[in-house]
């Protein structure tokens, strides 16, 4: 079936935009450079690893590949699929590179270690001329990163159930701050030192926690929480962990 008669926005385009011709493959590469460049704007304005040109590189890498692929099936009558399946696995192990582990345990850098892969898959429907396609993937990645999160932080927010990075100036006071815990309407679910901190003069440790008391849950968010912890006088510092 004809890609034109396939995708709207070809159709409305014209015969050219479903062609290898120059016209089409310069449009296709701006289009993809063009959505990239969003993406990777709106990753550098949060200042993550990987900003504007990484975004615009993976997903030109992958534009292309797409367009020799479909070049040498044009011309050699048979569809070859390994550019584009290593376009895709190049943009994944960028995407894992893009992964950081800090010493407080947190894991840094999976959502645009996601969005790197995406980009690259958003640059594969360009180069294929799948415009419709493409654009509503580049919509609903951009939505996913840029309005999402204030839904995701809110939910988080509001969990019976997280986790903080607390430092306490000595061990002795463990005992106590679980104590105090529990007198909040709370549950341990899990404490782990952490080894980073040896021989800094702090005591530093991964605590889970679940909100049990009603009244917690119903008129306390995790942020209050923590600036109550935070008062306590053995409490150097106390965080929650966001994944």
């Amino acid at each position: 079936m004809n890609l034109q008669n396939m995708d709207p926005i070809a159709t409305r385009l014209g015969t050219w935009s479903s062609s290898l011709c120059l016209a089409c493959v310069l449009f296709r590469f701006a289009l993809s450079m063009l959505l990239s460049a969003l993406v990777g704007w709106e990753r550098s304005s949060k200042r993550h690893s990987a900003g504007l040109r990484t975004f615009i590189l993976v997903s030109i890498a992958s534009t292309t590949a797409m367009i020799l692929e479909l070049y040498l099936a044009e011309i050699g009558g048979s569809s070859i699929s390994l550019l584009s399946a290593a376009a895709i696995i190049g943009s994944a192990i960028l995407s894992i590179n893009s992964i950081q582990y800090s010493s407080r345990g947190l894991i840094r850098g999976l959502t645009t270690a996601t969005g790197l892969w995406t980009c690259g898959i958003i640059g594969l429907t360009a180069g294929a001329g799948f415009y419709t396609a493409t654009l509503t993937a580049f919509i609903a990645l951009l939505a996913s990163l840029s309005l999402f999160p204030v839904l995701e932080a809110y939910l988080k927010n509001r969990s019976n159930h997280f986790e903080i990075h607390l430092e306490l100036t000595s061990s002795s006071y463990l005992r106590d701050f679980v104590t105090t815990i529990r007198e909040l309407g709370m549950t341990v679910d899990d404490i782990e030192a952490n080894t980073a901190y040896l021989g800094s003069g702090l005591s530093v440790y991964t605590v889970c926690f679940s909100i049990r008391s009603e009244e917690l849950k119903k008129y306390r968010t995790h942020e209050q929480i923590i600036q109550a912890l935070g008062t306590l006088d053995y409490v150097y510092y106390v965080e929650e962990m966001r994944h």
